[in-house]
């Protein structure tokens, strides 16, 4: 196990009706004028919005309304968001919805306050050292937002995607969390919700770090809970108790808890985050199809983590390391196929014919010559995964 430091500011509200404590909880921040960031209808249509801004006015705060967000949020927002702030002094942020509108929110947080251009701290020119605080409710589980100090924005001019990390100034400071918010959820909202919270299990889990029986522990559990509770979800969207644990799940999936002491990956993130801003799919759904890519890759070239994966999650007993990782692989794409309805591969996605070119050259342009934490993958690699999710992928070559 690694040296690390954990720091977990966020107030977390959880359960039902805990929306009407939004005012208190937005007072307690110290905010006097809160822009409250939003998507398109979800929010005025069934009420809540009503109810949140009468929570805000009956404590004396002022609101600002900044609605219309859309799944993978892109910078022109940002910077609109940001000059109306500015012009309305705003002095804190609220977002209602999930993780696109918790990224915008913090962009927006952490650039009011800066003299240049916010994109700086997305393209590592600059560093966020001030930002107005943050408040969530959480309205569609999976991204973990609500308890990170991350953001994902997306440039519309060079269609890049990037991610910005910090360790706290970004957390939000209080997140509501209701799973009776979830129920209007489609099943495949409730299932690409689902990915993701795998999927940032999955990309703390596979490190190289050696001795972490805690965190690997923490992790399992958590995809065994995922894995137990999304059919019931799915097939009842009111089981309120299946949607609260899977909740619970997705923030501490993300709130940095299971990556504490070791070394992350964050591969599958970065070839996702390509796809989605140059095709503009799911991300959730994209995941679907890069995470058994990358680990049929790692199958073949460092399958120890992957097989054991497959031995304490999905139950598999071959007792050599590479077979017991094809078969986690195999169990992997069953879960995501027949139980969450999700795409497998780029034409199921829609994309009858990917520019895999474009995707590789533009993830290395941003991420670098070499990528990854738990395998350092090249060009060639991450071309090989990108093949493997075409109809019919090629078996990848065994390592040297």
């Amino acid at each position: 196990m690694d040296n690390f430091t954990f720091y977990s500011p966020t107030l977390y509200e959880f359960g039902r009706g805990a929306e009407e404590k939004t005012g208190m909880l937005t007072f307690l921040m110290g905010v006097k004028k809160v822009m409250i960031v939003f998507g398109k209808k979800y929010v005025k249509a069934n009420g809540l919005l009503d109810r949140i801004e009468s929570s805000l006015s009956t404590i004396g705060i002022e609101y600002v309304e900044y609605g219309g967000i859309e799944a993978n949020p892109t910078d022109d927002r940002v910077y609109e968001a940001i000059a109306i702030a500015r012009d309305k002094h705003v002095d804190g942020l609220l977002a209602i919805g999930g993780g696109s509108v918790i990224d915008t929110a913090k962009a927006v947080a952490a650039g009011v306050p800066y003299e240049g251009d916010f994109w700086d701290f997305f393209s590592g020119r600059s560093i966020v050292k001030k930002a107005l605080p943050v408040g969530v409710v959480l309205t569609i589980p999976g991204a973990g937002s609500e308890g990170s100090g991350n953001a994902v924005i997306t440039r519309r001019e060079t269609l890049q995607k990037l991610s910005l990390r910090t360790d706290s100034i970004l957390k939000p400071r209080f997140a509501i969390v209701d799973p009776e918010l979830t129920f209007t959820l489609s099943a495949y909202q409730t299932a690409c919700g689902i990915v993701d919270m795998m999927s940032h299990i999955m990309e703390r889990y596979f490190s190289p770090t050696s001795r972490v029986e805690v965190s690997d522990r923490l992790a399992e559990g958590l995809l065994l809970s995922l894995i137990t509770e999304a059919p019931k979800a799915l097939a009842d969207p009111t089981d309120y108790q299946s949607r609260a644990n899977i909740e619970w799940a997705g923030t501490l999936a993300h709130n940095g808890l299971v990556g504490c002491g070791r070394r992350e990956d964050w591969v599958s993130h970065f070839m996702e985050h390509e796809i989605s801003a140059v095709y503009g799919v799911t991300h959730g759904a994209g995941l679907a199809v890069v995470i058994p890519a990358w680990m049929a890759f790692m199958a073949h070239h460092k399958p120890s983590k992957v097989a054991q994966l497959g031995r304490r999650v999905f139950g598999v007993e071959a007792p050599d390391d590479r077979t017991a990782a094809i078969e986690a692989v195999a169990s992997l794409r069953a879960f995501f196929s027949a139980v969450l309805r999700m795409p497998l591969t780029f034409k199921a996605l829609g994309i009858a014919e990917p520019d895999i070119d474009l995707l590789v050259s533009k993830l290395h342009e941003d991420k670098g010559e070499t990528i990854g934490g738990y395998y350092k993958l090249s060009a060639k690699d991450t071309r090989q995964i990108y093949e493997l999710m075409l109809d019919e992928p090629s078996r990848p070559q065994s390592a040297s």
